[in-house]
């Protein structure tokens, strides 16, 4: 890069989502669950009214990702009343994190899965299965991994560039909230663990971890931390130590994690009662709420009484941009090989901006129709618009040659680019 900068940018706070107002929710109600499931948004949280009342796992759904609904699912008592959206109560109701099962070959009875920390005879990690994600069981009366210490939002998914089920869970590590990954064939039999590492390194308190795939390319792992420091108070009237903010790390393997972006990516903010502890607290799950949107969900006001889940927006891609400003710079990348006819780009530039694509040989030498000499500039705001030459926008002569990729900026941000058909 050369006059051209790594830009991280932040969620726009939107709406609250839900608000933990239920009598079996309440101040302490955090470690939440999104995904999308054939149509449809699933949610799951703990609810937790804090004192000396139990815990249980919360169900919520949406068509849309904005507006939640909390259904009555009859399934367990909460004094005198079976109308009431809990979806398990029992073991693991500190931390009851669930899945849906990608897998074509799998019983019907395992389709959506879950993990969660248990505590008798020793705190370790139980795992579940459902057949329609509401009714729940264990797969084992007993711990199905205990090598580490549990006590946060642990996860699990299938990875298909692995070939098996991976968790990232909480593990201490030189003295601070660290994050384990371990892997599995079967959900039941767990593999020997390993650290989460960092470049570079930082030893921070990670208290919870949010890794995912990202949808748009499932080779690239997103993390979202919430990053810990637990002794500084900014509320001095306030019940516990520690603040909390939101961090955004990236991996192509899952286990060493890029720190580019050392900045918080959610602050607290101006409102005061998210300067208390361990608000700020991503939720686990990235949703496509419209065609050029992400819906992400962040915990606030932790433990007050009004405390709730706030919708934040981005761009599709939109976590981080190569960036130039008005006097311009170049990005050139290492040499790759793709596949596809055109190269679409999702790019943001101002009025008087542009960017324009020169394709390279691996050596860096300008290559014939696709110099910069023969590159429009192309300026706009868009997600996925094809890039066109003078020539044209097709690029499959190209395909499958080693080449370098030539991106000129001027007051302008890309933020991906993709090759299509």
């Amino acid at each position: 890069m050369t006059g051209v900068e790594l830009r991280l940018h932040r969620p726009r706070r939107a709406e609250p989502a839900i608000r933990f107002d239920r009598p079996w929710e309440g101040p302490t109600s955090a470690y939440v669950t999104v995904f999308e499931d054939q149509g449809r948004f699933r949610m799951y949280y703990r609810g937790s009214p804090g004192g000396s009342q139990s815990e249980q796992t919360c169900y919520a759904e949406s068509d849309d990702g904005i507006e939640w609904r909390k259904p009555d699912l009859g399934l367990f008592d909460w004094p005198g009343s079976m109308r009431n959206n809990i979806v398990w109560r029992g073991v693991g109701t500190h931390n009851f994190t669930p899945f849906k099962d990608p897998r074509p070959d799998l019983p019907d009875t395992e389709r959506y899965k879950a993990v969660a920390r248990g505590v008798d005879p020793k705190v370790a990690l139980h795992a579940f299965v459902s057949a329609d994600g509401i009714r729940w069981s264990p797969v084992s009366p007993r711990a199905v991994f205990s090598d580490g210490k549990f006590d946060s939002q642990n996860l699990a998914f299938w990875d298909p560039n692995r070939g098996k089920y991976r968790c990232y869970f909480r593990t201490p590590y030189q003295g601070v909230r660290g994050v384990g990954v371990v892997e599995s064939d079967d959900f039941r039999r767990w593999e020997s663990p390993q650290l989460l590492t960092l470049d570079p390194p930082s030893p921070e308190h990670f208290y919870t971890n949010a890794t995912i795939p990202y949808f748009r390319n499932p080779r690239y792992y997103f993390a979202f931390p919430k990053r810990f420091l637990p002794k500084r108070r900014q509320l001095r009237d306030h019940g516990s130590d520690g603040i909390s903010e939101a961090v955004f790390l990236s991996s192509r393997d899952g286990l060493h994690f890029d720190r580019t972006f050392m900045e918080a990516w959610v602050r607290p903010g101006r409102d005061r009662r998210n300067w208390g502890d361990r608000s700020t607290m991503p939720a686990w799950g990235l949703l496509q709420t419209a065609e050029d949107e992400l819906s992400v969900y962040i915990s606030q006001h932790y433990r007050f009484d009004s405390a709730h889940l706030l919708r934040g927006t981005l761009r599709l891609d939109g976590f981080a941009s190569a960036h130039a400003d008005y006097s311009g710079g170049d990005l050139v990348t290492a040499p790759l090989r793709f596949k596809g006819r055109h190269l679409a780009l999702n790019y943001s530039s101002g009025a008087s901006g542009s960017v324009r694509v020169e394709f390279q040989s691996e050596s860096g030498k300008p290559l014939p129709g696709f110099a910069l000499a023969d590159a429009p500039e192309l300026y706009g705001d868009a997600i996925d618009e094809a890039y066109s030459w003078k020539h044209g926008n097709d690029a499959s002569s190209l395909e499958g040659e080693r080449v370098r990729i030539r991106f000129a900026l001027k007051d302008c941000d890309l933020y991906s680019y993709r090759f299509t058909r």
